[in-house]
C-alpha cells in the first residue's frame, strides 16, 4: 500500500488538535520522513506558542467540568476501555503508520500498538478498582484519606516508541481526571494525531485533550512555563530533563522524568550461554539501540569471555538490517542521518580512545539501504569503563564488551555511572542474581531476560536517569493530588472556646 494511503486512513488531514478541535497549526510546515528511504510519509501543521496557550486554557476549562472530572471512576473507566478497543480495532494500520514515522521493525510496532491498549485497559481495571482509605482514629473525629486529579497535564514524549509512550502517559493521566497537553516528538507526529482522534471518537470531551506537533524548543517551553499546567510528564534526554526540573522548581510543580541510561549487562560463567547470546543482543540491538533501557555496557567474567563475546559477535553479524516493512527484519533505518552521525561520531571516538572494533561500525549496502538511515550492529572491546563511551548515552546500535574478574569489582563498575535506569544479569545461580539485583543502583533489574516490560510494574530511573514512576498499579496516583478530611463526632463543643 503507498504510505501515502497509509497515512490518510489514520491522519486524514494537515490539520493539529486544539482545544478539542482540528485546525490548521499555526507554526511551520513538517514532513515526516521515512527512515528507511528518506521518502516524505506526509506533511502537518504544528503548532506555535498561541495554539499551545490556546490549548492549555482550554484544557484547565475542560478538566474543572463535571462531563470528565466529575464522573464516577466506572464511567471514565468506559471511555479508556473505548479507547483500547478503538487501537486494536485500527491495530494493523497504526503499526504500519508507525513504521512509517520512525522506522521500527513492523513486527515490533505491532507489539507496541497492542502494549499501548492494554495499557488503557489496565488503567481502566485499575480506575475502577482503586480505594481511597478511612485513616485510623486518634480522637473525637473520623478522618480519610482521598485522592484528586491534579489538573493540567503536559506530556511530553520521545520518538522511539510514540504510541507506547503516548499511552503510558495518557492512560493515567486522563483515568485520574486529568485534562492533558501532548507534546510528540517533533520528528513523530503521525501516530500521536491518529490516537487523538482515537480519543475523540470514544468520547473524551472537548478539551480535554490536545495533541501539539512541533519543536520541542518552542511548544515544550511554553508548556512546561504556564501557569495553568499543574504537572509535566516528561521522557526524553537528561539535559532537557534537567531543564524542566528548574523551571518545575520555581513553580513548586511535581515532574515525573524518563531519562537517559547506560545500562549494563552482567554475563556470569555459570549463566546459560545460549540464553545470554540471545539476550544481550536483543537488548542492545533491537530497536537499533534507540531505547533509553538498552543494554549498551557488557560485562562478561574473564573466564567465559573470549568463547562469550566469538559466539556473540558472529550472531551480530548475522542479524537482518533491513527494510522495516519485512516481516523477518530485526533491525531498522535510525531515526535520521543527524542521529546516525552521531552514533558514527561515537564509534569513532572509542576507536580513538584505544577500542577494537569486532563487527559493524559502518553504513550497510545493498538492497536500497543507502536510501535509508541504516547503521550496523557494533561491537567493540578493548576500552575501560571509565571512557566517554561507556560513560555517555549513545541511543544506537553500539555495545562496548568488557571482562570482569570478580563480583565487588563487576558491581564497582555497573555502578560507575551517572545513570541508573535498567540492567540485566545472566547466571544460574539465584543466591548471586538476588546479591547483585540488590547491590545495582537502578530502577529495573532483568535477571535471565532483557527489555520485557509489563503494564502491571512500577518503571523508573535512579540517579541521573529520573525520577517519579510511570506503570504499576499505583501509576495513576503520580497524577492525582491527596486531601484529607476530618469529621468532627464530639457531640460537646470545642473546649478551648468555652
Amino acid at each position: 500500500m503507498p504510505h501515502s494511503d497509509i497515512v490518510s486512513r489514520l491522519v486524514p488531514s494537515a490539520d493539529i488538535f486544539v482545544g478539542g478541535e482540528w485546525k490548521r497549526g499555526r507554526g511551520a510546515l513538517y514532513a515526516s520522513v521515512y527512515p528507511a528511504d528518506g521518502s516524505v510519509n506526509a506533511e502537518t501543521t504544528t503548532a506555535d506558542p498561541d495554539d499551545a496557550r490556546e490549548a492549555i486554557e482550554a484544557a484547565d476549562i475542560a478538566w474543572r467540568k463535571p462531563d470528565w472530572s466529575g464522573l464516577k471512576p466506572h464511567q471514565r473507566a468506559l471511555i479508556l476501555y473505548r479507547i483500547a478497543d478503538l487501537i486494536m480495532a485500527k491495530h494493523e494500520a497504526l503499526a504500519q503508520l508507525q513504521r512509517l514515522d520512525n522506522g521500527k521493525p513492523i513486527g515490533e510496532t505491532r507489539v507496541l500498538v497492542a502494549s499501548a491498549a492494554n495499557t488503557f485497559r489496565y488503567f481502566a481495571a485499575c480506575l475502577e478498582t482503586l480505594d481511597e482509605e478511612v485513616t485510623p482514629s486518634r480522637g473525637d473525629y473520623l478522618t480519610m484519606s482521598v485522592h484528586e486529579p491534579i489538573g493540567v497535564i503536559a506530556a511530553i514524549t520521545p520518538w522511539n516508541s510514540p504510541i507506547a509512550s503516548d499511552a503510558q502517559k495518557l492512560a493515567p493521566a486522563l483515568a485520574a481526571g486529568n485534562a492533558v497537553v501532548l507534546k510528540p516528538a517533533e520528528v513523530t507526529p503521525l501516530v500521536s494525531l491518529a490516537l487523538a482522534r482515537i480519543c475523540e471518537e470514544a468520547g473524551v470531551p472537548k478539551g480535554v485533550l490536545s495533541v501539539l506537533p512541533g519543536k520541542g524548543s518552542v511548544i515544550g517551553d511554553v508548556l512546561v512555563r504556564h501557569p495553568l499546567v499543574k504537572k509535566v510528564s516528561f521522557t526524553g534526554g537528561t539535559e532537557v530533563g534537567r531543564g524542566i526540573a528548574r523551571i518545575a522548581a520555581e513553580k513548586l510543580m511535581p515532574v515525573s522524568l524518563e531519562l537517559g541510561g547506560k545500562s549494563p549487562t552482567m554475563v556470569f560463567e555459570d549463566a546459560d550461554l545460549d540464553h545470554a547470546v540471545n539476550g544481550v543482543l536483543y537488548g542492545i540491538f533491537s530497536s537499533s539501540g534507540e531505547a533509553c533501557i538498552a543494554g549498551s555496557r557488557l560485562f562478561v567474567q574473564r573466564s567465559i569471555y573470549s568463547d562469550f563475546i566469538k559466539r556473540l559477535t558472529e550472531n551480530a553479524r548475522q542479524l537482518r538490517v533491513g527494510d522495516p516493512a519485512s516481516e523477518d527484519t530485526q533491525m531498522g533505518p535510525l531515526i535520521t542521518a543527524k542521529h546516525r552521525e552521531s552514533v558514527e561520531r561515537y564509534v569513532a571516538l572509542g576507536l580513538e580512545e584505544g577500542g577494537r572494533l569486532l563487527c559493524g561500525g559502518e553504513r550497510p549496502v545493498g538492497n536500497d539501504r543507502e536510501q535509508g538511515f541504516f547503521y550496523q550492529p557494533t561491537i567493540l572491546e578493548g576500552l575501560s569503563n571509565s571512557a566517554r563511551i561507556c560513560q555517555e548515552e549513545i541511543f544506537g546500535p553500539v555495545l562496548v564488551a568488557m571482562p570482569f574478574d570478580d563480583e565487588a569489582s563487576l558491581i564497582e563498575e555497573a555502578n560507575d555511572s551517572v545513570f541508573g535506569l535498567a540492567a540485566g544479569i545472566w547466571t544460574r545461580d539465584y543466591k548471586r542474581a538476588w546479591r547483585v539485583a540488590r547491590a545495582i543502583e537502578a530502577g529495573t533489574v532483568w535477571i535471565n531476560t532483557y527489555k520485557l516490560f509489563s503494564i502491571s510494574t512500577p518503571f523508573s530511573g535512579w540517579k541521573e536517569s529520573g525520577m517519579g514512576r510511570e506503570k504499576g498499579r499505583l501509576g495513576i496516583r503520580e497524577y492525582m493530588q491527596q486531601k484529607s478530611l476530618y469529621w468532627g463526632l464530639n457531640d460537646a463543643p470545642l473546649a478551648w472556646a468555652n
